[in-house]
């Protein structure tokens, strides 16, 4: 069997890249190419990868990911999971497969999309029972309401593949809040732990967001790296042990964490360092949240529960790294560092 065609967007991003490098490591031999937007960022890709052929474009270059997506056994979708225009571009070079060469579409969404309680009723800081999971619940997850985060882009993929189903096979993974240094060629740092390490370092003080009562669930980008080559393993195998389409969604998480806790450890752990003068935190209401980043309560205020079963049972998917919380001293650090505060 000839080694899979593999097209990735997303390479130089903190999930892409780390997805890249295991990819890559795993398998030398997979003939991979990169949508890259810049003569720059090609070079980083080029660098650690000369073997990668190197697609010059950016989200919004329709024909030319239309006409990558044609060409590929497999995509991973790394890149921006709101972007409308990107996943039409996949989804229209999909539906050019054929029985005898479908594609395997591998997309990233994120748990934004469980989000939704608290986006609807604009609240921070309490905690939600609701919690999703993506094995007997899995038709729930493939079925979120139209106003849910991300949700437009998620139709547009599991679209491609229900009207297509022997052509087009297609599998969403969605993490939550993303930890853990990168290994990619580009951006090697997370966004939620760390904006809030830099609004803390910022304002001189901690902050809590609400009573700081809401949970998400959490997974090390290296972990999460993990899935994505299970499912490229399985897709390259013709399947494999995954479920595609209709099943094809997969939670991606290592257990679940109080907001609070974390946002009194930045504190804690920036008091320490002897950054702030004290450890204590400050509650804000989502007006005062919105000043310390405009996304904040968002970001730091929602609650999003989904458990992750499916890459446990099928793909012998075991997380190793770890904690979150264990990792906020080095989190506060670099975000320092970042500030020029060292």
């Amino acid at each position: 069997m000839a080694p899979p065609k593999v097209f990735l967007t997303g390479a130089t991003g903190y999930i892409g890249g780390d997805g890249l490098y295991a990819i890559a490591t795993a398998h030398p031999d997979w003939q991979l190419s990169a949508l890259v937007r810049s003569k720059e960022k090609a070079a980083q890709v080029s660098s650690k990868y000369p073997g990668i052929r190197i697609v010059h474009g950016d989200l919004d270059s329709a024909d030319i990911i239309e006409e990558e997506v044609k060409n590929a056994d497999i995509v991973f979708n790394f890149a921006d999971c709101d972007h409308v225009a990107a996943a039409q571009a996949i989804a229209k070079g999909a539906q050019q497969h054929t029985p005898d060469h479908p594609l395997w579409l591998i997309h990233t969404s994120g748990t934004g999309i469980l989000t939704v309680e608290d986006r609807r009723a604009n609240t921070i800081g309490i905690e939600r029972p609701k919690e999703y999971n993506d094995w007997e619940g899995v038709s729930e997850l493939v079925n979120l309401p139209a106003d849910a985060l991300h949700r437009n882009v998620d139709e547009i993929i599991i679209n491609a593949g229900k009207s297509n189903p022997s052509n087009v096979h297609t599998a969403i993974v969605c993490p939550p809040t993303i930890y853990g240094p990168g290994r990619g060629p580009g951006n090697t740092k997370s966004v939620q732990a760390y904006k809030l390490s830099t609004a803390v370092l910022s304002r001189g003080s901690g902050i809590l967001i609400g009573k700081g009562e809401n949970i998400w669930h959490e997974v090390h980008v290296q972990d999460l790296s993990n899935v994505y080559l299970a499912l490229g393993e399985a897709a390259a195998a013709g399947g494999g042990k995954a479920t595609w389409n209709d099943e094809g969604y997969y939670l991606a998480e290592n257990g679940s964490f109080v907001w609070g806790d974390i946002q009194r450890e930045v504190a804690k752990q920036a008091h320490l360092q002897k950054f702030i003068d004290s450890p204590n935190v400050e509650e804000l209401d989502i007006e005062e949240a919105k000043k310390a980043h405009p996304a904040g309560p968002y970001l730091w205020g929602t609650n999003s529960r989904g458990h992750a079963i499916r890459a446990r049972k099928l793909l012998a998917w075991n997380p190793q790294k770890p904690r979150l919380i264990d990792l906020i001293p080095d989190i506060v650090a670099l975000e320092a560092k970042d500030l020029g505060l060292l």
